[in-house]
């Protein structure tokens, strides 16, 4: 598993604003959508391409196209939806699918309910995207179940994650292909599972129901 930790200069602006409690849910999904885009270009630094015969006004000449299959942007539901047009604006001809999970509260465990995804993965580069990075619960199931499918390279966006989280990432994946792309580590997860300084829940800061 490789991680890479985005250090640029917008993306640390984005996330202040981000974190503070008094950003408005509007100015809060536009945020989202122009961080994701930073991320994404980051994470989309190995997207598999193929060599392709052009002709420019002046000669003909050889370039690259995003190769097929097309990669596969996953938002896991609900708040990964809001990272959704910031991923596909830099990679509009990237299939989407969904999976739907929720963090039971009490076990902090992830439970699956909703799935759309094709039935054959194989071969697929799947970008899974998820807010938080917290206990790591949601995202290794996803992850694992796009694995299950035949993906055999998947990349997760996440806006930032926590050490527990990654940790119990990099144990669950070991050497499976498989990268993690944040906009920054923060410092710890608290007694309720959230992350510290963090920015709160990301799906009801996204959608205004705080």
């Amino acid at each position: 598993m490789r991680v890479h930790v985005a250090d640029h200069p917008l993306i640390t602006h984005k996330l202040t604003v981000l974190r503070d409690k008094n950003t408005a849910a509007p100015t809060f999904r536009a945020l989202t959508e122009e961080l994701v885009t930073l991320l994404a270009y980051e994470a989309t630094r190995s997207v598999r391409v193929e060599e392709v015969d052009i002709e420019t006004p002046v000669t003909a000449t050889k370039g690259v196209a995003i190769s097929s299959p097309k990669p596969l942007v996953v938002p896991i539901l609900r708040a990964g939806l809001g990272m959704l047009e910031g991923m596909v604006k830099l990679v509009p001809t990237a299939e989407v699918g969904f999976l739907g999970m929720v963090r039971n509260e009490e076990t902090l465990q992830p439970d699956t309910y909703a799935e759309r995804l094709p039935d054959d993965l194989s071969n697929r580069q799947c970008f899974v995207l998820d807010p938080m990075l917290a206990t790591g619960g949601s995202l290794i199931a996803a992850i694992q179940y796009l694995l299950d499918r035949g993906a055999t390279d998947v990349t997760a966006v996440c806006i930032l994650g926590a050490p527990e989280g990654l940790a119990a990432l990099e144990k669950a994946m070991g050497d499976k292909d498989v990268t993690i792309v944040l906009g920054a580590l923060d410092e710890r997860l608290n007694e309720n599972g959230y992350i510290v300084p963090g920015l709160g829940d990301a799906g009801d800061r996204l959608y205004g129901l705080v």
